[in-house]
C-alpha cells in the first residue's frame, strides 16, 4: 500500500460533509413534505396553494441548503479523488440515514437493518484503507 498524500484530510473532511449533508437534506425534505401533506395539482388554485406552502416551509429550505452543500462537496472531492474511492466511502451515509430516520422521523429500525448497515460500514473501512487517488492528473 502506498502512503496517503496530504489530500487525505480534505478528502475525508468533504466525504464527512457528504455523509451528513445528503441524508440530512433528504430528511428535512421528507419532514417538510409530510407537514405539507398530499400534493394537490388540480384545480390550478390548489397547485398554487400547495406551492406556496412548499416555498414557505423552513424544513424544505433547510433540505435544499443541505443538498446543495452535499452536491458542492461531492463535486469538489471528485475533482481530486477517484470515483471508485469516493462513492463507496460516501456509503457511510446509509448509517446516517437510519440514525436520522430513527431520531428525527420516529421510524423503527430493525436489528437486521442495523446489521446490514454495519456490513456496509465494514466495506467502507476496507475501501478507506486504500489510496484516494490512483491516477495522475490530466
Amino acid at each position: 500500500m502506498t502512503p496517503h498524500k496530504p489530500l487525505d484530510i480534505k478528502t475525508y473532511f468533504l466525504i464527512a460533509v457528504m455523509i451528513v449533508a445528503g441524508p440530512l437534506g433528504n430528511v428535512f425534505l421528507g419532514k417538510g413534505m409530510r407537514h405539507i401533506g398530499q400534493f394537490g395539482i388540480w384545480p390550478p388554485t390548489q397547485l398554487l396553494h400547495t406551492s406556496l406552502k412548499i416555498f414557505t416551509s423552513g424544513s424544505i429550505w433547510l433540505g435544499i441548503a443541505s443538498l446543495i452543500t452535499f452536491f458542492v462537496a461531492y463535486m469538489l472531492v471528485l475533482s481530486w479523488a477517484d470515483y471508485s474511492f469516493v462513492q463507496p466511502a460516501s456509503s457511510l451515509a446509509y448509517g446516517v440515514v437510519a440514525l436520522l430516520g430513527y431520531l428525527m422521523l420516529g421510524e423503527k429500525v430493525s436489528h437486521l437493518r442495523w446489521a446490514g448497515i454495519a456490513v456496509i460500514c465494514l466495506g467502507v473501512f476496507v475501501v478507506g484503507r486504500t489510496n484516494p487517488r490512483t491516477t495522475e492528473r490530466v
